[in-house]
């Protein structure tokens, strides 16, 4: 079975925050690990080189594979801001429709700043989320 690349490591979340080259990019990111922990109750820590995440579960699907992923995260990409928040957001289309301007893949959303969009949205998105994957995944 193949090894999962991202996984928490001891590296410092604030130096991965004071590297981002753009200042309002950073002011974001810095935002964005405020609420996610006041969100989930957690420390941020770092998932390989690039993701800040918080908290964290192991899944375990029907076909064997398994593994730890952070409940959400983030990280600052070249072109916007990358949101982690699993398991996936087709249960969440009335929470986007009101969040403003992004963009969605299955299990994540796609920021250019948080001016864009609804925070208090995106507070919900989260806690959600993060509801889900707690009833999901007990410890």
């Amino acid at each position: 079975m193949a090894e999962l690349k991202t996984r928490q490591t001891d590296a410092s979340v604030e130096a991965y925050l004071d590297a981002i080259d753009d200042v309002q990019r950073r002011e974001d990111c810095r935002a964005l690990a405020a609420l996610i922990r006041r969100v989930t109750k957690c420390e941020p820590k770092m998932w390989g080189a690039s993701i800040v995440g918080f908290g964290s579960y192991h899944y375990k699907y029907e076909s064997g594979h398994e593994g730890d992923a952070c409940l959400a995260g983030f990280s600052s990409r070249k072109a916007e801001i990358s949101l982690y928040l699993m398991p996936g957001l087709d249960a969440t289309q009335t929470l986007l429709a009101a969040l403003g301007k992004h963009k969605a893949g299955k299990g994540c959303l796609y920021v250019k700043r948080l001016s864009d969009i609804d925070v208090r949205v995106l507070e919900n998105l989260i806690r959600d989320t993060v509801a889900e994957l707690r009833r999901r995944y007990p410890k």
